[in-house]
Protein backbone atom coordinates (compact mmCIF):
# COMPACT_ATOMS: atom_id res chain seq x y z
CA UNK A 1 0.00 0.00 0.00
CA UNK A 2 1.24 3.50 -0.86
CA UNK A 3 2.32 5.35 2.29
CA UNK A 4 0.48 8.42 3.49
CA UNK A 5 3.15 10.88 2.31
CA UNK A 6 3.13 9.50 -1.25
CA UNK A 7 -0.65 9.63 -1.31
CA UNK A 8 -0.63 13.25 -0.12
CA UNK A 9 1.77 14.18 -2.92
CA UNK A 10 -0.46 12.44 -5.48
CA UNK A 11 -3.52 14.28 -4.19
CA UNK A 12 -1.67 17.58 -4.24
CA UNK A 13 -0.56 17.04 -7.84
CA UNK A 14 -4.04 16.31 -9.12
CA UNK A 15 -5.30 19.35 -7.22
CA UNK A 16 -2.71 21.45 -9.04
CA UNK A 17 -3.86 19.95 -12.34
CA UNK A 18 -7.44 20.98 -11.53
CA UNK A 19 -6.29 24.51 -10.63
CA UNK A 20 -4.40 24.92 -13.91
CA UNK A 21 -7.30 23.52 -15.93
CA UNK A 22 -9.80 25.93 -14.36
CA UNK A 23 -7.42 28.85 -14.86
CA UNK A 24 -7.18 27.91 -18.55
CA UNK A 25 -10.98 27.71 -18.79
CA UNK A 26 -11.33 31.23 -17.38
CA UNK A 27 -8.70 32.61 -19.76
CA UNK A 28 -10.47 31.05 -22.72
CA UNK A 29 -13.85 32.31 -21.48
CA UNK A 30 -12.59 35.89 -21.30
CA UNK A 31 -11.09 35.72 -24.76
CA UNK A 32 -14.14 34.02 -26.28
CA UNK A 33 -16.52 36.63 -24.87
CA UNK A 34 -14.52 39.78 -25.53
CA UNK A 35 -13.50 38.96 -29.12
CA UNK A 36 -16.52 36.74 -29.90
CA UNK A 37 -14.72 33.51 -30.74
CA UNK A 38 -17.29 30.74 -30.98
CA UNK A 39 -14.62 28.07 -31.49
CA UNK A 40 -13.10 28.94 -28.12
CA UNK A 41 -16.53 28.95 -26.53
CA UNK A 42 -17.20 25.46 -27.87
CA UNK A 43 -13.80 24.30 -26.60
CA UNK A 44 -14.66 25.48 -23.08
CA UNK A 45 -17.97 23.63 -23.19
CA UNK A 46 -16.23 20.42 -24.28
CA UNK A 47 -13.52 20.74 -21.62
CA UNK A 48 -16.18 21.01 -18.92
CA UNK A 49 -16.33 17.22 -19.04
CA UNK A 50 -12.65 17.14 -18.04
CA UNK A 51 -13.30 19.54 -15.16
CA UNK A 52 -16.15 17.35 -13.91
CA UNK A 53 -14.06 14.18 -14.25
CA UNK A 54 -11.20 15.66 -12.22
CA UNK A 55 -13.67 16.92 -9.63
CA UNK A 56 -15.03 13.41 -9.12
CA UNK A 57 -11.54 11.87 -9.04
CA UNK A 58 -10.31 14.31 -6.38
CA UNK A 59 -13.39 13.64 -4.25
CA UNK A 60 -12.98 9.89 -4.59
CA UNK A 61 -9.22 9.90 -3.95
CA UNK A 62 -9.60 12.16 -0.92
CA UNK A 63 -12.37 9.95 0.51
CA UNK A 64 -10.07 6.94 0.04
CA UNK A 65 -7.20 8.84 1.68
CA UNK A 66 -9.32 9.48 4.76
CA UNK A 67 -10.73 5.94 4.86
CA UNK A 68 -7.39 4.17 4.38
CA UNK A 69 -5.11 6.29 6.55
CA UNK A 70 -7.49 7.73 9.15
CA UNK A 71 -5.49 11.00 9.09
CA UNK A 72 -5.24 13.30 12.10
CA UNK A 73 -3.89 16.80 12.75
CA UNK A 74 -2.03 18.21 9.71
CA UNK A 75 -2.91 15.29 7.44
CA UNK A 76 -6.60 15.69 8.22
CA UNK A 77 -6.43 19.44 7.61
CA UNK A 78 -4.77 18.72 4.29
CA UNK A 79 -7.59 16.39 3.24
CA UNK A 80 -10.29 18.86 4.31
CA UNK A 81 -8.50 21.71 2.53
CA UNK A 82 -8.23 19.67 -0.70
CA UNK A 83 -11.98 18.98 -0.62
CA UNK A 84 -12.80 22.66 -0.10
CA UNK A 85 -10.35 23.81 -2.77
CA UNK A 86 -11.70 21.27 -5.24
CA UNK A 87 -15.29 22.35 -4.56
CA UNK A 88 -14.45 25.98 -5.32
CA UNK A 89 -12.43 25.06 -8.42
CA UNK A 90 -15.34 23.05 -9.81
CA UNK A 91 -17.55 26.11 -9.33
CA UNK A 92 -14.98 28.25 -11.15
CA UNK A 93 -15.21 25.78 -14.01
CA UNK A 94 -18.99 26.22 -13.97
CA UNK A 95 -18.62 30.00 -14.25
CA UNK A 96 -16.35 29.65 -17.29
CA UNK A 97 -18.82 27.20 -18.83
CA UNK A 98 -21.67 29.68 -18.31
CA UNK A 99 -19.65 32.52 -19.88
CA UNK A 100 -19.00 30.34 -22.93
CA UNK A 101 -22.72 29.71 -23.30
CA UNK A 102 -23.48 33.42 -22.89
CA UNK A 103 -20.97 34.11 -25.67
CA UNK A 104 -22.87 31.81 -28.00
CA UNK A 105 -26.22 33.28 -26.91
CA UNK A 106 -25.06 36.86 -27.54
CA UNK A 107 -23.87 35.85 -31.01
CA UNK A 108 -22.08 39.15 -31.75
CA UNK A 109 -18.77 40.85 -31.07
CA UNK A 110 -18.66 43.34 -28.20
CA UNK A 111 -18.20 47.00 -29.06
CA UNK A 112 -14.62 48.06 -28.16
CA UNK A 113 -15.89 51.06 -26.18
CA UNK A 114 -17.98 48.73 -24.01
CA UNK A 115 -14.92 46.65 -23.11
CA UNK A 116 -13.00 49.81 -22.23
CA UNK A 117 -15.73 51.52 -20.19
CA UNK A 118 -16.53 48.42 -18.13
CA UNK A 119 -12.81 47.77 -17.47
CA UNK A 120 -12.95 44.19 -18.69
CA UNK A 121 -9.18 44.06 -19.20
CA UNK A 122 -8.39 45.32 -15.69
CA UNK A 123 -10.78 42.78 -14.23
CA UNK A 124 -9.22 39.95 -16.23
CA UNK A 125 -5.64 41.00 -15.47
CA UNK A 126 -6.51 41.13 -11.76
CA UNK A 127 -8.08 37.68 -11.90
CA UNK A 128 -4.99 36.35 -13.67
CA UNK A 129 -2.81 37.75 -10.93
CA UNK A 130 -5.07 36.17 -8.31
CA UNK A 131 -4.77 32.78 -10.02
CA UNK A 132 -0.96 33.12 -9.98
CA UNK A 133 -1.01 33.99 -6.27
CA UNK A 134 -3.24 31.01 -5.53
CA UNK A 135 -0.94 28.69 -7.49
CA UNK A 136 2.10 29.99 -5.60
CA UNK A 137 0.26 29.63 -2.30
CA UNK A 138 -0.84 26.10 -3.19
CA UNK A 139 2.43 24.71 -4.56
CA UNK A 140 4.89 26.55 -2.28
CA UNK A 141 2.71 26.90 0.83
CA UNK A 142 3.22 30.65 0.43
CA UNK A 143 1.00 32.42 2.95
CA UNK A 144 2.03 35.86 1.71
CA UNK A 145 0.80 35.02 -1.79
CA UNK A 146 -2.44 33.61 -0.38
CA UNK A 147 -3.15 36.84 1.51
CA UNK A 148 -2.54 38.98 -1.59
CA UNK A 149 -5.69 37.47 -3.07
CA UNK A 150 -7.95 39.24 -0.56
CA UNK A 151 -6.74 42.70 -1.52
CA UNK A 152 -7.02 41.96 -5.23
CA UNK A 153 -10.55 40.64 -4.80
CA UNK A 154 -11.55 44.12 -3.63
CA UNK A 155 -10.46 45.49 -7.02
CA UNK A 156 -12.72 42.95 -8.74
CA UNK A 157 -15.63 43.86 -6.48
CA UNK A 158 -15.18 47.58 -7.14
CA UNK A 159 -15.13 47.10 -10.91
CA UNK A 160 -18.26 44.97 -10.73
CA UNK A 161 -20.09 47.42 -8.45
CA UNK A 162 -19.48 50.22 -10.96
CA UNK A 163 -20.87 48.32 -13.93
CA UNK A 164 -24.58 48.93 -13.31
CA UNK A 165 -24.22 52.70 -13.15
CA UNK A 166 -22.04 52.70 -16.26
CA UNK A 167 -24.50 50.54 -18.16
CA UNK A 168 -27.44 52.68 -17.05
CA UNK A 169 -25.70 55.77 -18.39
CA UNK A 170 -24.38 54.26 -21.62
CA UNK A 171 -27.57 52.50 -22.69
CA UNK A 172 -29.25 55.88 -23.07
CA UNK A 173 -26.44 57.05 -25.35
CA UNK A 174 -26.22 53.83 -27.39
CA UNK A 175 -29.60 52.06 -27.26
CA UNK A 176 -28.52 49.84 -30.16
CA UNK A 177 -26.01 48.20 -27.79
CA UNK A 178 -28.51 47.42 -25.03
CA UNK A 179 -28.27 43.64 -25.56
CA UNK A 180 -24.49 43.76 -25.34
CA UNK A 181 -24.55 45.86 -22.19
CA UNK A 182 -27.07 43.62 -20.45
CA UNK A 183 -25.09 40.49 -21.32
CA UNK A 184 -21.89 42.21 -20.18
CA UNK A 185 -23.52 42.82 -16.78
CA UNK A 186 -24.25 39.11 -16.47
CA UNK A 187 -20.74 38.07 -17.50
CA UNK A 188 -19.03 40.65 -15.26
CA UNK A 189 -20.95 39.14 -12.35
CA UNK A 190 -19.59 35.74 -13.33
CA UNK A 191 -16.03 37.07 -13.23
CA UNK A 192 -16.73 38.72 -9.87
CA UNK A 193 -17.93 35.33 -8.59
CA UNK A 194 -14.68 33.72 -9.77
CA UNK A 195 -12.82 36.28 -7.65
CA UNK A 196 -14.87 35.26 -4.62
CA UNK A 197 -14.14 31.58 -5.25
CA UNK A 198 -10.40 32.27 -5.52
CA UNK A 199 -10.62 34.06 -2.19
CA UNK A 200 -12.30 30.97 -0.72
CA UNK A 201 -9.44 28.82 -2.03
CA UNK A 202 -6.88 31.14 -0.43
CA UNK A 203 -8.71 30.81 2.88
CA UNK A 204 -8.50 27.01 2.63
CA UNK A 205 -4.77 27.14 1.88
CA UNK A 206 -4.19 29.42 4.86
CA UNK A 207 -6.29 27.07 7.02
CA UNK A 208 -3.97 24.18 6.16
CA UNK A 209 -0.57 25.92 5.96
CA UNK A 210 -0.99 28.15 9.01
CA UNK A 211 -1.86 25.17 11.21
CA UNK A 212 1.11 23.26 9.83
CA UNK A 213 3.47 26.13 10.68
CA UNK A 214 2.00 26.45 14.17
CA UNK A 215 2.44 22.73 14.73
CA UNK A 216 6.15 22.94 13.88
CA UNK A 217 6.60 25.95 16.16
CA UNK A 218 5.08 24.01 19.05
CA UNK A 219 7.50 21.13 18.43
CA UNK A 220 10.45 23.50 18.61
Amino acid sequence: MINIEEQRIALSEIGEEMLNLCHSQVELAFEAFTIFDTDLAEEIILKENRVNALDLKIERDTDNFIALYNPVATDLRFALAILKINYNLERIGDQAYDIANHTLDLNQKLAPELIEKLEFNLMFDTLGSMFNDVLSAYTDENLKAARKVFKKDKIINKINSNTFNIVEEEVGKNPELIRQYLMALVVMKKFEKIGDLLKNISESIIYYVDAKVLKHKKKK
